[in-house]
């Protein structure tokens, strides 16, 4: 009998249109031997359909017309199984509950990526692929990323973190404070976004507002660094678990400006507005940089890793000072664009093998919290009784 998976996508993010890609290319590379796939595409209203139409990137030109070829769904857990439920359109249209056995979420950016989706299947007690509610939280954070890893022992930029009523409240003193701390250029960025969304290199105090604007319309907290003058991007992806993991060769990212845009990552220069997500960046593979250097990145990444408690696929970024010659660690995705297959198969493993080797990362972790203990046979109520006074009379 197949697994069934289920891939959910989508969701109320900046990085919405960014997910489908990503899941699209996931769910046709997938072995169909092995795995039933279940497309689950939520909606930037929270709404969730099933159906073959979502497996077809060109449908999602027309969403209108895609959710009518599409069935609403829910989740619901029946004794030892979590299941999909058709939403009832009258009496004679009842579907059949489909039994989900891994839930595989490719999605991108906050309220999905953050630990929100996984705190979801967490409540259903679904096995799912990918990083738990903890160490999703902790990579898309960044300020708190830095914290952790720097406590590892990995090298990053010193930071300040704001959140917008404090700058609202004192912008003058605070824009001053941070030039004097920080120093010019340097970048700001919302401090839960990825996919350069929101970020800003300021080389004059004059810009700063601007850049905060942006940032703080995105999210509640602002992180400001040091901007790298002689800046080059080099990014590796890691594949495992906290017991046991590898990291991929490196790449460089090729930028059309200082920073790694969005339109760097995911329209890779088109016109038409055609995109295969991160796997149409321009970028050299493998980086061209010293093999000492490769292999410190790819130590660090496993290091990173292992330091937030990561599963499955991240791939995470560093930068790369070329006038100190110093690496800093930057940022992690925990479910990359494209889920960074491009990586892993210029480092011998072929995408199918790499979703394959991520759902069975998430039975082992289901197999390991089986036996642990998370209630206990008891029932303190059997002695308590309010009577019919309420709350007063209640003995405990």
């Amino acid at each position: 009998m197949k697994t069934n998976v289920a891939f959910f996508f989508g969701c109320r993010s900046v990085e919405h249109e960014v997910s489908i890609i990503s899941a699209v290319q996931a769910m046709r590379a997938v072995d169909r031997e092995k795995y039933d796939v279940t497309p689950v595409y939520v909606t930037k209203d929270g709404e969730m359909y099933t159906g073959d139409a979502l497996f077809t990137i060109e449908e999602y030109r027309d969403l209108p017309a895609l959710y009518k070829k599409c069935r609403k769904v829910f989740f619901a857990r029946n004794g030892e199984n979590v299941v999909m439920k058709y939403e009832s359109k009258g009496v004679f249209s009842k579907a059949k509950d489909v039994t989900i056995d891994v839930a595989f979420p490719v999605v991108h950016g906050t309220n999905c990526e953050d630990g929100t989706i996984q705190g979801y299947f967490e409540y259903l007690g679904l096995p799912y692929v990918g990083c738990d509610i903890l160490s999703s939280a902790v990579g898309m954070d960044k300020a708190v990323f830095k914290d952790v890893v720097k406590r590892a022992g990995v090298p990053v930029l010193d930071c300040i973190e704001i959140r917008s009523r404090e700058y609202a409240q004192n912008k003058e003193e605070l824009t001053q404070k941070i030039v004097n701390q920080i120093g010019l250029p340097l970048i700001v960025k919302p401090v839960n976004l990825g996919s350069s969304v929101g970020i800003t290199k300021v080389s004059d105090i004059e810009s700063f507002d601007e850049a905060m604007s942006l940032a703080v319309s995105f999210s509640d907290k602002v992180l400001i660094e040091r901007a790298i003058e002689n800046l080059r991007e080099i990014n590796c992806s890691v594949l495992g678990d906290a017991d046991n993991c590898e990291a991929s060769v490196c790449e460089e990212p090729f930028m059309n400006d200082e920073i790694l845009s969005y339109e760097d990552k995911y329209m890779g220069g088109s016109k038409s507005g055609a995109s295969k997500g991160m796997a149409s960046l321009g970028r050299k593979i493998p980086a061209d940089i010293p093999e000492e250097l490769s292999n410190e990145i790819k130590e660090l990444s496993c290091k990173i890793f292992k330091a937030i408690g990561a599963n499955g696929v991240v791939r995470i970024d560093f930068m790369l000072d070329t006038a100190e010659n110093r690496v800093y660690a930057n940022e992690i995705n925990t479910i990359p664009g494209s889920l960074a297959f491009y990586l892993w198969e210029a480092s011998g493993v072929k995408y199918t093998e790499l979703l394959d080797r991520m759902i069975e990362l998430a039975f082992r972790r289901q197999r390991g919290r089986e036996n642990l203990t998370f209630t206990i046979k008891t029932n303190i109520l059997s002695g308590v009784s309010f009577g019919s006074k309420g709350a007063k009379g209640a003995k405990l």
